[in-house]
């Protein structure tokens, strides 16, 4: 894993006798979602009351000086998966090993811009993770889980460039997938750019329908027909009775184009069908490049979906690796409200540091895992137990604890009767301290939970808090000490 939050980055506060780390956001925003590690293109599933969240794995390169390359995006493998409730509070679920030598697909080298669905097949819940094995095709993999381990069922591409259709396609990537109302499933995929006098109408968008058992194609699959300045990004979603295909526009776009279809270049664009295979026709633009939003660009990548009855949309910008002074072109995910017009067709979004509303609040009640997090600074996660090791995503606990270390849990409802005990699942060789906080990570000290060579496995540490919390709080825990690592939290009345 990354410890990107401990970056040397000027210090502003101080709690005791230490300074606080700074986290690569600010305490009153959400995006991006997820600051312990890059994670692009992000790609959301619903399930079971929580969404989940998908992620390129970008990983930060260096030159032999130690100065960071520009992202290539040839060393990425892995997919970062997080899931929340209430898309403030994610739980980190690691990475999965989905592609290179220890990879379940190892006969791939790369792993980007992935895409999941679920599917009960066999009375089962299955789920489906594809990839792009960087521009030449798209791979499945299948768990029992939303967070894994996810193992190769085909041993080589589902799709590739003898794919029918498939080999002139310039960049065979970027799949995304539609679930049904009756079932069917279909996958959109592809994107680039043959040559320059086709940037209007590259011709590069496929379409296909899945095989029931989702790691087979039911027919070969088909162009979907004149989709203006495509350049990358399928995306694909039902609202109400219509189809909407979505994609990034190419950096071509003239404007003559942006006077006659709208939309400007790297700008994220829809259209619309009643039939899944189209035919489309043009809709609306949904969300401007990063750059317009941010003051940095690049590539724009999204996926759009709905939750609780209400719509969203995830992409990924700059502004992590520009809070931590890396301009490399490494990206981090947001995510944002979805408009919808009075025709209830997605329209014009705007992109923000502050996010979205907490959905509901936290029970402290309940045992938490420690790596459920809005913002922290200074710390990391990694793989707990042995099958997260093997497979790179699940189980989790958080790692790289250091003098000012911090994690913040928002929304913490703690009710009129209050709590009056904290536990803590620890385990590691080292001592330190978690101080209990409240709405700051240098807010009132409500209590300490002293941790002293807990060991190999497992600890439960209890300690009586200074005096009751009570009330809604965004809630601090503010870390002393090395050597530890936290798995889970509690409070008692």
């Amino acid at each position: 894993m990354m410890n990107v939050c401990a970056q040397p980055i000027e210090m502003t506060e101080t709690v005791e006798n230490f300074e606080l780390k700074e986290s690569g956001k600010a305490a009153t925003d959400h995006n991006p979602v997820m600051v312990q590690r890059f994670g692009a293109d992000p790609y959301a599933l619903v399930y079971d009351g929580r969404v989940y969240i998908y992620m390129t794995g970008d990983k930060i390169s260096y030159n032999p000086d130690r100065t960071v390359k520009e992202n290539t995006y040839g060393n990425i493998n892995t997919i970062c998966v997080i899931s929340s409730s209430d898309l403030v509070n994610w739980t980190d679920h690691g990475t999965v090993y989905a592609a290179g030598k220890l990879g379940a697909a190892s006969w791939g080298n790369n792993s980007w811009a992935p895409a999941a669905a679920y599917k009960k097949i066999n009375g089962k819940d299955k789920f489906f993770l594809y990839f792009a094995n960087n521009g030449n095709g798209i791979a499945v993999l299948t768990a029992d889980s939303p967070t894994g381990p996810f193992t190769d069922p085909l041993g080589e591409a589902l799709i590739s460039r003898e794919t029918p259709t498939c080999a002139e396609v310039t960049w065979l990537f970027d799949p995304a997938v539609l679930m049904d109302d009756d079932g069917s499933a279909y996958i959109y995929f592809g994107g680039g750019v043959p040559v320059p006098d086709k940037a209007d109408n590259p011709g590069t968008a496929r379409v296909a329908k899945l095989g029931d058992d989702m790691i087979s194609l039911d027919g070969d699959p088909k162009p979907i027909k004149n989709v203006p300045y495509l350049f990358e990004d399928s995306g694909i979603n039902k609202i109400g009775d219509t189809y909407y295909y979505s994609y990034c526009s190419n950096f071509d776009v003239t404007k003559d184009a942006t006077k006659k279809y709208g939309f400007e270049s790297g700008e994220i664009v829809t259209m619309k069908s009643e039939s899944p295979m189209g035919p489309f026709e043009l809709c609306n633009p949904v969300l401007k490049n990063p750059e317009f939003f941010f003051g940095l660009g690049g590539n724009n990548h999204h996926c759009i979906f709905e939750f609780n009855g209400e719509w969203y949309i995830t992409y990924h910008s700059r502004i992590l690796e520009e809070k931590m002074g890396v301009l490399g072109g490494y990206r981090s995910t947001n995510i944002d409200k979805l408009i919808l017009n009075d025709d209830n067709e997605p329209t014009t979004s705007k992109g923000t540091r502050a996010g979205v509303k907490q959905l509901e609040t936290v029970d402290p009640y309940n045992d938490v895992k420690a790596v459920t997090i809005s913002n922290a600074a200074g710390i990391d996660t990694k793989q707990f137990g042995e099958e997260a090791k093997k497979y790179g995503s699940g189980d989790m606990i958080l790692s790289e604890i250091s003098d000012g270390s911090w994690t913040c849990v928002s929304g913490v409802d703690f009710g009129k009767d209050g709590a009056k005990e904290v536990s803590v699942n620890a385990c590691g060789a080292g001592s330190g301290s978690i101080s209990i906080r409240l709405d700051t990570p240098s807010g009132k000290e409500m209590g300490t939970v002293e941790i002293e060579k807990p060991g190999k496995e497992l600890k439960k540490i209890k300690a009586v808090l200074d005096e009751k919390i009570t009330g809604k709080h965004n809630l601090y825990f503010v870390f002393s000490g090395e050597d530890y690592e936290v798995y889970s939290w509690k409070f008692g009345r």
